[in-house]
């Protein structure tokens, strides 16, 4: 049973193959066992590829299964279609196209497969992917904000060093007027005289500008300390958002990308692998000898195509014979006056009633 069901994938006529050797249905049963394994491993690589796009398990088995059984059709018709004529050369030429289609099913299948055998290396270099694309998504968000945030710190420095300076304005006055209390600088007189008081007045108006331009300044720099932690907020927020799409990039198109990094030499033996069977079929007929299987199905068809062309040809004598026989007899009837003075007597029935049927016409319009 087995057998029967490998031999009906190889796509041959069961009925002329029923009636070859044992030799001859084993080798288009392993034919057959092939294209069912061929279209199994399609099935298994689909299945993963589309696991890897839709994230469900059913549905990936559900379209793997679908692309399995159209592999497994294009197979047993590539298989089935290669007639041996017993001229390798007439047999290249139409395998040609056939090869051409096994060896972009062959890619097709083992791509995926690839992509699972190579997992953990994949998972590697898209792990370097990410953080790369990490870093380089921080970059292009802190582009955005430091400016703004650089902007806000130079004017807290600003606003800083305008208390300082004022603080040291403040600072010479204080010394100066010590200094003249003391009599150690200015008018040199031991105690607070006008000079010392006036020196006092000056300290202490600049000492209460001073305090004034303390709290103004504290307030601008709490105001712009709170916009650079609302910046700083907002840079948070926005890296937050955009990881998630950086820790998803995983798809199918970036573990292809990063398969194409690694190594190609492993890829490349595992694509000839499948290449080597979804070709063997084909090679398999054209190596072999013409069997008794071709011979018999080489009768059949040699056998349709005369039994049509001798009904054509029949036909069309046929035709040519009723075209003479048909000639003949209207030659014939050429020479009849009975039939001649029939027509004439209807032709001129026909006239007269055309030339009545006129008549009331005109006369109606009239």
């Amino acid at each position: 049973m087995l057998k029967q069901f490998f031999i009906i994938c190889s796509g041959a006529d069961t009925d002329i193959l029923n009636q070859c050797s044992k030799g001859e249905q084993n080798k288009y049963a392993g034919v057959g066992a092939t294209v069912f394994f061929t279209a199994v491993m399609a099935f298994i690589a689909s299945s993963y590829a589309l696991y890897t796009v839709f994230d469900t398990l059913y549905s990936s088995i559900f379209f793997g299964l679908i692309w399995g059984l159209l592999i497994f059709n294009l197979d047993r018709y590539i298989v089935s279609t290669i007639k041996k004529t017993g001229h390798f050369f007439d047999e290249f030429i139409q395998a040609i196209p056939r090869v051409i289609l096994a060896v972009i099913i062959a890619i097709v299948i083992s791509k995926p497969l690839e992509l699972k055998i190579f997992e953990k290396e994949i998972n590697q270099v898209l792990l370097e992917q990410k953080n790369e694309l990490t870093l380089a998504n921080k970059d292009q968000i802190a582009a955005q904000y430091n400016p703004k945030i650089e902007a806000l710190n130079s004017s807290i420095l600003a606003l800083q060093e305008d208390i300082k300076t004022k603080e040291t304005e403040v600072n010479q006055l204080y010394n100066t007027y010590i200094s003249e209390a003391e009599g150690t600088a200015g008018t040199r007189l031991l105690g607070k005289g006008p000079v010392y008081k006036e020196k006092r007045e000056k300290h202490d108006a600049l000492l209460a500008e001073l305090n004034e331009l303390k709290l103004e300044n504290r307030k601008k720099i709490k105001a712009h300390e709170a916009q650079i932690d609302q910046l700083n907020t907002q840079y948070k927020a926005a890296i937050t958002r955009s990881q998630p799409i950086i820790n998803n990039f995983d798809g199918l198109m970036a573990r292809v990308n990063a398969l194409n990094k690694l190594p190609w030499l492993p890829s490349f033996f595992i694509f000839l692998l499948f290449l080597a069977i979804e070709t063997s079929p084909i090679l398999a007929k054209l190596l072999s000898p013409k069997g008794a299987y071709d011979f018999k199905l080489e009768d059949l068809e040699t056998a349709v195509k005369t039994n049509v062309l001798q009904n054509k040809n029949q036909r069309e004598a046929m035709l040519q014979t009723d075209f003479a026989i048909n000639d003949r007899i209207y030659n014939d009837l050429q020479q009849e006056d009975d039939l001649y003075a029939y027509e004439r007597k209807k032709a001129k029935e026909l006239m007269q009633l055309q030339a009545d049927a006129f008549y009331k016409q005109q006369k109606n319009i009239l």
